[in-house]
């Protein structure tokens, strides 16, 4: 019995470290506003008309995900170059302004706008926070501490929409933002608060200066030059499919195919996160290996055998399969990072992050077209088919792989 809750107490074990506590809480209290301004923005695309408002929100996950994509190597190696603890107060603040100003959007090109320049904050705010984590925390709890913010992640992208819808209806839909703004205050004052020096290693000044470009392209070379991490990035594409299946075919497959309503989505969502966060909780503590391929390809193995057999199943057996399919993305998603950190020289970790970062949200970006071309074309057996093409991803992958280890 002790055996088993200090399983489920260990990552806590990280918020003994001061510093890190403050990082972890600060970051929290971003992830709930990132809630807020989702949410904000649904009840927001609404107004301007119900025929409208998919077409916004979707628009709107593009233009995230490009941001993500275009500055996420440009903001790692900034990192590695200048003041961390400067690059994480002053995204907040910024996303603070951008984020006050959503209230007063009157045209469709406004919102475009203003979250196009609010994830680009975003893409410089992330890949700089992941490469504290290891410089903050020691070995033996940096698992744990990834794992932690991982679930914290999880949970409030399952508990932070109900909380923001609330508020929403307590405050009003465009009002919502404004306490968004305000999570974001917090979160640097708390940044602000924290050691610089402890932050990050001294800054090396060489004597050769390299141009942001030339960095930007040796962060892809370090992320897919170590066989491990290449690996982990390959298992995050495989994830990706079959977690764009899930975001995007769940709810068809609910009310078309099982005739069944929102609540029963929600819940089914639900069961998704809850599954997602117990993984990221225990998973540094089960596999400690300096591989990590047990989780890797466990989870990604899970995750693709799960959606295959979802078409077939009532909903109770439904729910069950996703609180599966929860652990095994989390299982999928969560070794790149700490092989990261674990594999990657501290003064070349920022660039590697941001490449991470930028990569990870390539897959994504590629995942969903495909999701929607099954969902669109195939109703009925589009988890099968997105499952199908999750094994096949898998065991290129695996086979890459162990050639990569015989070389």
């Amino acid at each position: 019995m002790n055996n088993k809750l200090s399983v489920l107490t260990e990552p806590f074990a990280a918020l003994k470290n001061r510093v890190f506590a403050g990082l972890y809480f600060a970051e929290s209290i971003s992830l709930l506003g990132d809630a807020f301004t989702w949410v904000g923005l649904a009840l927001l695309s609404y107004q301007f008309g119900k025929e409208k408002s998919a077409v916004i929100l979707a628009t709107a996950l593009t233009l995230r995900v490009t941001a993500f994509i275009i500055f996420s190597p440009f903001a790692g190696v900034l990192s590695d170059r200048m003041s961390r603890k400067t690059i994480l107060y002053t995204t907040h603040f910024i996303r603070m302004a951008i984020v006050a100003c959503l209230p007063f959007v009157n045209q469709e090109w406004q919102i475009y706008v203003l979250v196009f320049l609010l994830n680009v904050f975003n893409a410089f705010f992330t890949p700089t926070y992941r490469a504290v984590i290891p410089q903050v925390t020691d070995h033996a709890h940096y698992r744990q501490a990834v794992g932690l913010s991982t679930a914290t992640f999880q949970i409030l992208g399952v508990l932070g929409p109900g909380l923001a819808g609330i508020l929403a209806v307590w405050f009003g839909a465009r009002e919502i933002f404004f306490i968004d703004a305000g999570s974001f205050v917090i979160a640097a004052v708390l940044i602000l608060l924290l050691p610089a020096d402890k932050l990050q290693k001294p800054i090396k000044h060489n004597e050769k200066t390299f141009t942001a470009w030339h960095d930007a392209i040796k962060g892809i070379r370090l992320l897919f030059k170590n066989p491990l991490i290449r690996f982990a990035l390959f298992i995050e594409f495989v994830s990706a499919i079959a977690g764009a299946q899930i975001l995007v075919n769940t709810v068809g497959h609910i009310k078309s195919s099982l005739h069944l309503t929102d609540r029963h989505y929600g819940w089914v969502m639900a069961a998704f996160g809850i599954g997602a966060s117990i993984a990221a909780f225990v998973a540094g503590s089960l596999d400690k290996t300096k591989t990590r391929r047990i989780s890797l390809i466990v989870g990604a193995l899970v995750l693709s055998i799960t959606i295959s057999i979802t078409n077939f199943v009532g909903y109770p057996v439904m729910l069950v399969l996703w609180l599966f399919a929860g652990l095994g993305q989390s299982l999928a998603e969560m070794p790149s990072e700490t092989l990261i950190g674990e594999n990657i020289a501290d003064n070349e970790q920022g660039k590697v992050y941001g490449s991470h970062f930028a990569f990870s949200h390539l897959w994504w970006a590629i995942a969903y077209p495909i999701a929607g071309f099954t969902g669109s074309h195939y109703p009925g057996t589009d988890f099968l088919y997105g499952g199908i093409i999750s094994i096949a991803l898998l065991s290129i992958a695996l086979l890459f792989h162990r050639k990569s280890v015989r070389k």
